[in-house]
């Protein structure tokens, strides 16, 4: 296995609203905008074409997004699965997967090539006991459980080009896993354990696909993307200036933008604010499902 490739992507800031836990970034096609949360504002956020920021402040901590096909954005709280109206800013609650138990919260969360809104939960207990899941919300509220335990973040969604390959990581467990997946129905084939992460490599957290089949990993605490094959090989490493991304997505007209969040992190007593960046992508990404309210 030859060495990866070690690339220092061209930086552009896109924000100056500092972020504590910026995630779940979003490109909506149909207007150019796009979409990301802070977990601990809590806030959903909207950034527009010309640079307007638009903020919807949120009663729960806010883990993650995705897009609607009516227009609405589907939003995990803490307490639960709920639908934003961006014109309005009203927000109405779908369900609560989770039922308020306690030491978890909803964390990432993505929709799925099935048309449904895939979303974990973190153990968020002071030691942690594996209580983390995996669930797969209907547009009409309707909740399975997937993955019930042995797991303490569930974090890193995301699916291949043709939607028959479903990728899951586990921040805290330090490793990232696939699965086949049945578009027609959600089922998920065994699971295929491709990577654990060394300490230099970063937890893995949020991620996103390429048109190529690529898995794109935020490596948070460790200040880099890791970009590895279909098969798990780890062949690209984007080397950052800020230790804590958390998530990439890929935007712009020809999906060729990789939009990526951050949170606060510290070094040696000096604090560093989360926020939105961009860099050109050397491939064009994985177009994003919508939810189908």
């Amino acid at each position: 296995m030859s060495q990866p490739r070690i690339i220092e992507p061209r930086l552009r800031s896109l924000i100056d609203t500092p972020l504590k836990v910026g995630e779940s970034p979003a490109w909506d096609e149909r207007t150019g905008n796009l979409w990301f949360v802070d977990i601990l504002a809590p806030a959903i956020f909207c950034l527009h074409p010309g640079g307007k920021l638009d903020r919807y402040d949120m009663p729960a901590q806010v883990g993650c997004l995705g897009l609607c096909d009516n227009g609405l954005i589907v939003a995990g709280l803490k307490t639960g699965v709920h639908l934003l109206n961006p014109a309005s800013g009203k927000l109405e609650l779908l369900c609560d997967p989770d039922e308020g138990r306690p030491d978890s919260r909803l964390n990432d969360g993505k929709v799925g090539p099935d048309g449904h809104f895939w979303v974990g939960t973190r153990d968020e207990a002071a030691i942690q006991t594996g209580n983390a899941r995996l669930y797969r919300v209907a547009p009409d509220g309707g909740v399975e459980r997937i993955i019930d335990g042995d797991m303490f973040t569930s974090n890193g969604l995301a699916w291949s080009p043709d939607g028959r390959r479903m990728y899951h990581s586990d921040s805290s467990g330090l490793m990232y896993q696939a699965f086949d997946f049945d578009v027609a129905t959600g089922r998920l084939g065994p699971a295929e354990r491709l990577h654990d992460f060394a300490p230099d490599e970063g937890r893995p957290d949020g991620a996103a696909t390429d048109c190529e089949g690529c898995y794109w990993s935020a490596g948070v605490q460790a200040g880099r993307l890791n970009r590895f094959l279909p098969d798990g090989e780890l062949f690209e490493i984007y080397r950052l200036p800020f230790k804590g991304p958390t998530m990439p997505c890929f935007g712009g007209p020809d999906l060729k933008t990789i939009y990526l969040t951050s949170l606060v992190t510290e070094t040696d007593g000096i604090s560093t604010p989360g926020t939105l960046v961009a860099f050109d992508a050397p491939v064009a990404g994985a177009a994003v499902h919508k939810f189908s309210i």
